[in-house]
């Protein structure tokens, strides 16, 4: 098994915002974004999605790869990013929150964080029309470490439940809301039947991370 290090990359928003704009790091300028995938390819890169990266963290497989992810479903990830990856052939994960969909990143309200519009049922039926995939990000962004283990069931396996019934689709990858999980939220979302779980840990993967704490760069 060789311990090659693994960048996977995580994005929000993919949209230009105005510098007053409170936290303004969740927001990707669509040029910067569009260079950043130009860069990637220019140094022999492969973008996948978590799904497609799973066998290079197995050690299964063996390449130039990273893995490329986006937090909370935006709709401008569909509109500002999906035809730049499918440009390049890469693929990317998008973590979507169920029962949200259609409606913003209501979870922000309370720290006066900008409401962008998430991707609606047709919307994330056109970025898997692109060749994209999509994880888990539980039903309503809640963290996990605050409520029991009962309700981050819910949680965790509900979401998994409801994308698989609404886009047909296997959903096999996790990903923490605000990054916080602990050993039990780990070990429930391994019990839910998920691959993998992205954190906000900084830090490239390997094939000896614990697959259910995976790091990733800003």
């Amino acid at each position: 098994m060789s311990n090659i290090s693994i960048p996977i990359l995580m994005y929000h928003s993919i949209e230009s915002m105005p510098k007053t704009t409170v936290m303004r790091s969740l927001h990707v300028p669509p040029r910067r974004f569009k260079f950043q995938m130009w860069l990637l390819k220019i140094l022999g890169y492969k973008g996948l999605s978590l799904k497609d990266l799973k066998p290079y963290l197995d050690g299964e497989l063996h390449g130039k790869v990273v893995g490329i992810t986006f937090d909370d479903g935006y709709q401008n990830n569909l509109i500002n990013a999906a035809p730049v990856l499918k440009k390049y052939k890469f693929t990317a994960t998008c973590y979507i929150v169920s029962k949200n969909i259609g409606s913003s990143n209501t979870w922000d309200l309370a720290k006066k964080v900008t409401q962008r519009p998430l991707m609606s049922d047709a919307e994330i039926n056109k970025w898997l029309d692109f060749g994209m995939d999509i994880g888990a990000h539980t039903k309503t962004h809640v963290d996990l470490t605050k409520i029991s283990a009962h309700r981050a069931k819910i949680e965790i396996n509900g979401c998994k439940d409801e994308l698989e019934k609404k886009f047909q689709v296997s959903v096999t990858d996790f990903c923490y809301p605000f990054g916080r999980f602990n050993d039990s939220v780990s070990s429930l979302t391994k019990e839910a039947g998920y691959n993998t779980a992205t954190s906000m840990l900084r830090g490239r993967a390997n094939t000896y991370s614990n697959k259910f704490q995976l790091p990733r760069i800003p």
